[in-house]
């Protein structure tokens, strides 16, 4: 009993910071400025094993200055230079390409939608679209150019893998011909900036997260998608996403979690650590992992449940953003990190 009394916890909560006393320590998790917690709301404390202490309280924040959801239709404005660079390695990829048209490109089943519209045979049946030589097609998660002269381009697209069209520095996939004369490059793997600009380098899974979450936030803000597969260049699926909150907040002291050391294996850390606090904006999301043929059956009907949407990476992007999915879980307490089947 004199033991029990010696570890005894004591906790403090105020507007700035969370205090735990255990004898003549004390361990405190301050919040970054504009954020603060109502000490009245707090609720559900418990202490449970393997995981620490857990709490529930109320925390306010003003509001963002403008909306977070970030587009490339943004980033692309027709009339302006811009150079592409490879991610992975900065090497310039086009450069001065300007656009007279920057256009959005219906869903991938558009053509097959066309049919419930018409009372006569479909119009577009032999149609493409291809962009002319001063043209950007946005689709989710990649854009067509007219290749034009462009030295990235394979000279005759006869396999799946003279399609590809790769980095000349890193040997990156950055994307793959469509036809004779249109490129499709994603946009997890290259980086747009004005010609005035100069290039800054992002750390890949930060990028990598980065692109994927704005995509999923897009998606579901304009069609009330939560649901998604990711796929391959290679057709095969690797990820099932069930998006789960688009609002999440996450504040983090230096020594309150592993996962600010966390080392992944594109050289750089799962989350920044420039400061004694920090906060990120993310999305919460449940996962389901299906390399090796596992969770099979579930992809299977994901696949044909019209309210899921299909997305398309490169097949190693794929497997870059499923470490990053599992790094990201194995740094929440063990009680958290599960969701009935799914991984959060």
């Amino acid at each position: 009993a004199a033991e029990r009394h010696s570890a005894a916890l004591e906790l403090s909560v105020c507007a700035e910071s969370v205090e735990v006393r255990r004898g003549g320590s004390c361990e405190a998790a301050a919040l970054p400025a504009g954020v603060s917690l109502e000490p009245p709301s707090c609720r559900a404390l418990r202490r449970l094993p393997g995981d620490g202490l857990h709490l529930r309280m109320r925390l306010h924040r003003p509001p963002p200055p403008a909306d977070p959801v970030f587009t490339l239709r943004e980033s692309l404005k027709p009339h302006k230079k811009y150079v592409f660079y490879c991610q992975s390695c900065g090497d310039i990829v086009l450069k001065g390409r300007k656009f007279l048209r920057v256009l959005p490109l219906p869903s991938e089943n558009w053509s097959d939608l066309v049919e419930e519209w018409c009372c006569h045979p479909n119009p577009f049946a032999r149609s493409t679209l291809h962009p002319q030589n001063d043209d950007c097609f946005l689709g989710d998660t990649f854009f067509l150019l007219n290749s034009g002269n462009e030295p990235h381009a394979p000279g005759s697209p006869k396999s799946k893998e003279n399609t590809r069209v790769i980095c000349k520095r890193c040997k990156t996939m950055l994307g793959e011909t469509v036809s004779s004369d249109t490129i499709k490059y994603y946009i997890t793997e290259v980086i747009i900036q004005p010609s005035e600009g100069c290039f800054s380098p992002t750390p890949r899974s930060q990028f990598v997260q980065s692109m994927v979450a704005q995509c999923l936030l897009e998606l579901s803000s304009a069609k009330s998608t939560f649901r998604f597969t990711i796929k391959g260049d290679n057709g095969k699926t690797y990820i099932l996403i069930w998006l789960l909150n688009s609002d999440t907040l996450l504040v983090e002291s230096l020594g309150s979690s592993s996962s600010l050391s966390v080392p992944t294996l594109f050289g750089d850390v799962f989350m920044p650590s420039s400061g004694s606090v920090e906060t990120w904006n993310a999305v919460k999301v449940l996962y389901q992992p299906c390399i090796k043929c596992r969770n099979k059956d579930l992809a299977d009907a994901w696949e044909n449940d019209m309210g899921v949407h299909s997305l398309k990476f490169p097949s190693e992007t794929c497997l870059e953003l499923l470490l990053i999915l599992g790094l990201s879980t194995a740094s929440l307490p063990p009680s958290l990190q599960c969701m009935k089947s799914f991984q959060v």
